[in-house]
């Protein structure tokens, strides 16, 4: 399914600035599926397509699963300031284009970026109030199992990504919020109890709240 088209749903108003959120996670986490799950559930999130400069895999079509950029196009986008965020992963770039989030978060819906750590402080530094999400394995017995599943990973393969794994973990403590995906249902709800939460942040709702009720709020924070 294609997480950008969404048919019978209706778009959002105009008039609303959408919300940017960031995933992260390990590969072998089941981050992917979780993703596909929510946007299925969500007709105001869009799921922003990457760029990169890796090669396309089986079944991978461009614009959908990614947008293929040979490296002297991706490093004239990085010079040009085409990128939200980009990073250098295994020797490959990928990155976030800028004005592609612009445009969904203009027409009202939130941008939901899949994203590794690197680039989620990238795009903290930029956009504060976005909300990162670390989804993280039930443990590291249960990812390798998960890895071994796939069974296209050699042992050398695993064991990598396994330490890779352990290294991104230990960055889980600087997000906002830590989903655990153990069972995929429970976990898809978590996300979305967070998206709802998240929409709800007092700095994001106050704009609209005083032009419902024709009046700025006073800051009471401090008084």
């Amino acid at each position: 399914m294609n997480p950008l088209a969404r048919p019978g749903f209706p778009a959002p108003a105009a008039s609303r600035q959408g919300a940017v959120f960031i995933i992260s996670a390990p590969s072998g986490v089941g981050k992917t599926t979780l993703i596909h799950e929510v946007l299925a559930r969500d007709p105001r999130l869009r799921f922003s397509v990457s760029c990169t400069t890796r090669p396309p895999r089986p079944g991978e079509r461009d614009g959908v699963d990614y947008r293929f950029l040979d490296r002297a196009s991706f490093v004239d986008g990085i010079r040009g300031g085409r990128f939200l965020e980009w990073a250098e992963v295994h020797g490959n770039l990928y990155g976030t284009d800028s004005a592609q989030v612009a445009a969904r978060l203009g027409e009202g819906y939130d941008v939901l970026l899949d994203i590794d750590v690197q680039g989620a402080r990238q795009v903290k530094g930029k956009i504060p109030g976005a909300a990162a999400v670390f989804i993280l394995p039930p443990s590291l017995a249960v990812l390798r199992e998960r890895l071994a599943e796939r069974g296209t990973e050699s042992e050398a393969d695993m064991t990598r990504r396994l330490r890779a794994a352990d290294e991104e973990i230990q960055n889980a403590p600087w997000y906002d919020f830590l989903v655990v995906n153990d069972r995929l249902e429970e976990a898809a709800a978590d996300l979305a109890a967070i998206f709802r939460a998240a929409r709800s942040w007092r700095d994001r709702r106050l704009p609209e709240v005083a032009h419902l009720f024709g009046r700025p709020f006073a800051d009471v924070r401090d008084s």
